[in-house]
């Protein structure tokens, strides 16, 4: 703040002016209009009007210095706001920039620029299509558009984005073994649990080409697919992934990916947890070498007789955790009081089997908890399936395996062993009976000799790999997919996987207190309105959660006016 006088002939006028940077650039504006000289002694009193306005100068300046200073915005009534500028601006992309450049994605970006020689800022390109997959999921060309709502604006064009994703395409094993390295440097990584899944997503065409190809869709959707197969770490981290073709049996996708962890992240030490449909005798074989181990789901229908009839039988041999007790269970299907008490327990056996030149370990639990999920899942299926054959029986096709339909037995013949004239529908009592035999009960497969509580407990976060798969598939709206060349599906789901990496950061780094919807809306409303003379106001609601990100971000947003000096400095934090 400093002093401006302005005299002529018959009048002197004083005001203080300010040095503000607006559009970033330097400039300065008339903080406050004091008057003509009659008006300066008026404010003086007593005082010398020299002496009073310089005291009052240096009062604004230490207010000023110390941020408590008041902005004065001007806003006219009658003053219409400028054609086509944008005037609000989104900061929620600091958090995850701040988790972005923590992990040293710009470094990898470098290094990828220096290999290549190409001009456009490619760290800028894979930031903002990893921030614009969280915030604005979208195809390429509209994130472009939508980029421009970031307080720090895009630097390069669409054709930039095009011929980046073929870069990302091919440096695709290099950027997730880096960003791995990074990320232990970063935070510890428990990389000693590997959780494996596979999941497909689906494009809207009908004919086949490259990777495209028709397979079973885990969405029932008649379209080509591609398969993404993801390694999660013991936290819930994603570690790696591989994109493979529609029709490729996604047993087989496994051992190809685990030995690239195994190459480039130099991790050889460490169990592999999968569910039932990646469970083939080749992988657990695989991973019953050198310092590896598994655990599998194992479906109990799909053992062999004795196998089955053991795990079926509740009589004999069951255990509770930390006792060596034995217990017949056989009573907790029917005796409500025996439900009551052990509602909260788990029960389990085990033993040693030796399938197919493996030998490894079965152990099948048992809980009251489990066994009423199931009930509760099979009775709304069965009241779908009564309603189907009473209302429209004309749509009772071919029963999938978990379909609702399998419960409905269809008659075309008399009593008398003759063809009728018309198919009756009823609901198949013995398959309802067959079912229930296995309410409650679920099976693993391990060569580890651990606790078999930690094993259970160990088997059970698997829900997190497929929490991930939704969060990619709802959240991140990542399918439909509308790319058609190979490389550029490849490079799409590299960014997928990114933005899911530097998400269960930020997620980790909230405790998990909030779920994934609630976190994405918060960072995608915290909008900054553009005031004049280089000022932003906050347009969003402070909540616990803006002040989680805030505190454990060491940076605020929230202030009634930030400047556009200050602004860069949180940006410059961001990028450390």
């Amino acid at each position: 703040m400093r002093i401006n006088k302005t005299k002529s002939k018959n009048y002197e006028h004083y005001s203080i002016i300010q040095d503000i940077t607006k559009n970033g650039k330097r400039t300065t504006r008339v903080y406050e209009n004091i008057g003509n000289y009659e008006k300066l002694k008026l404010r003086a009193g007593d005082k010398d009007p020299f002496i009073w306005l310089n005291e009052y100068v240096e009062k604004l300046n230490k207010e000023n210095k110390n941020k408590k200073l008041p902005v004065i915005i001007k806003k006219y009534e009658n003053k219409l706001i400028e054609l086509d500028k944008i005037n609000s601006y989104n900061i929620g992309y600091l958090f995850l920039q701040k988790i972005y450049y923590n992990l040293k994605l710009n470094y990898i970006c470098e290094e990828i620029t220096n290999k290549y020689q190409f001009k456009f800022d490619f760290n800028s390109i894979l930031s903002t299509l990893i921030y614009s997959r969280i915030i604005y999921p979208s195809s390429k060309l509209k994130t472009l558009e939508l980029s421009k709502k970031f307080i720090e604006q895009p630097n390069f064009e669409y054709q930039h984005i095009s011929r980046a994703l073929e870069i990302i395409a091919k440096e695709m094993d290099f950027i997730q073994s880096e960003v791995y390295k990074n990320s232990e440097k970063f935070a510890q990584r428990n990389n000693k649990i590997l959780y494996y899944d596979c999941t497909n997503f689906f494009f809207e065409i009908e004919e086949e080409d490259g990777l495209k190809q028709y397979g079973k869709s885990k969405e029932n959707r008649p379209n080509p697919i591609v398969q993404m197969g993801l390694f999660m770490d013991g936290d819930g981290l994603p570690l790696a992934f591989d994109i493979t073709s529609g029709n490729t049996n996604e047993q087989k996708t496994l051992k190809p990916l685990e030995q690239k962890i195994i190459k480039d992240f130099e991790t050889s030490k460490f169990v592999v947890c999968t569910d039932a449909g990646l469970a083939s005798n080749a992988n657990k074989k695989f991973n019953n070498i050198n310092s590896r181990s598994f655990i599998t789901t194992q479906s109990i229908k799909k053992l062999k007789g004795h196998l089955k009839d053991w795990c079926l039988d509740l009589t004999k041999g069951w255990k509770l955790f930390g006792s060596d007790k034995k217990y017949n269970i056989s009573k907790l299907r029917e005796d409500e009081k025996l439900i009551e008490r052990y509602k909260d327990k788990t029960f389990y056996k085990e033993r040693w089997i030796n399938e197919d030149g493996l030998e490894q370990r079965l152990i099948v639990t048992y809980s009251v908890k489990y066994q009423e999920y199931q009930k509760n899942i099979r009775e709304k299926q069965l009241d779908r399936a009564r309603k189907l054959i009473e209302t429209n029986p004309k749509k009772i096709g071919k029963a999938k395996q978990n379909d609702f339909k399998r419960f409905i037995e269809t008659t075309v013949t008399t009593p008398q062993g003759e063809v009728a004239e018309e198919k009756h529908y009823n609901i198949n009592e013995e398959k309802i009976i067959e079912e229930s035999k296995y309410d409650g009960l679920y099976a693993v497969c391990t060569n580890l000799e651990d606790d078999v509580n930690s094993i259970i407990k160990t088997n059970h976060n698997r829900w997190e790999i497929e929490e991930s798969f939704r969060i990619m598939k709802s959240e991140f709206k990542s399918r439909p997919v509308y790319l058609s060349r190979d490389d550029r599906i490849k490079a799409h789901f590299v960014t997928c996987f990114l933005a899911l990496l530097v998400f269960r950061y930020l997620e980790k780094k909230l405790n998990n207190e909030y779920t994934a919807y609630e976190i994405i809306d918060t960072l995608k409303n915290m909008n900054l309105k553009l005031e004049n003379d280089g000022y932003y106001s906050p347009i969003y609601t402070r909540t616990s959660l803006t002040d989680k990100l805030h505190d454990e971000y060491h940076f605020r947003t929230d202030y009634e006016i930030l400047s556009e000096k200050n602004l860069k400095k949180i940006f410059s934090s961001t990028k450390k």
